[in-house]
């Protein structure tokens, strides 16, 4: 039997976006930071990466269209924070972020990983942003570089 997996290493040719969201920044910056550092640890060139700036969740998977649509990524790692308020916002903007980010995805069959927090409270998303549940952005972005790699081993 033939394995085909995916590596953790960064292919030089592969050009990578990191969308991240305005809102509830001083968690995504988080976010971002961790991902910066899982692609430079794992090999990535500083000029093959581009950070764009998203209003906030629900514009995510629009930005990533038209990152996508350009061509000129080959993968997106998308950041963001949705914490749940007292009304029901949190699950229209969580369910509709992620069911875009999905869509846009399987429409160009590029990677696009999902580092969008959707936490209850404030502080589960500080613990997912770099404190005890890890850095979900620097996941994202090993998600981003396995996936790549995994493409490029099955021949897409």
């Amino acid at each position: 039997m033939k394995l085909i997996e995916g590596q953790l290493r960064v292919r030089t040719d592969k050009k990578v976006a990191i969308v991240s969201t305005r809102w509830n920044h001083f968690i995504v910056d988080r976010l971002v930071e961790g991902a910066k550092d899982a692609y430079s640890r794992h090999g990535g060139n500083a000029d093959d990466l581009t950070h764009v700036l998203a209003p906030g969740a629900f514009e995510l998977p629009m930005v990533i269209e038209q990152l996508l649509s350009s061509g000129k990524f080959d993968a997106v790692c998308a950041l963001g924070a949705v914490i749940r308020g007292s009304t029901p916002h949190f699950d229209y903007v969580s369910a509709e972020a992620t069911k875009g980010i999905a869509t846009v995805s399987l429409k160009h069959k590029k990677p696009v990983s999902f580092g969008l927090l959707t936490t209850d409270t404030i502080e589960q998303a500080i613990e997912r942003a770099g404190t005890k549940a890890g850095n979900k952005g620097f996941e994202a972005m090993t998600v981003v570089i396995e996936m790549l790699d995994l493409y490029a081993e099955i021949g897409a």
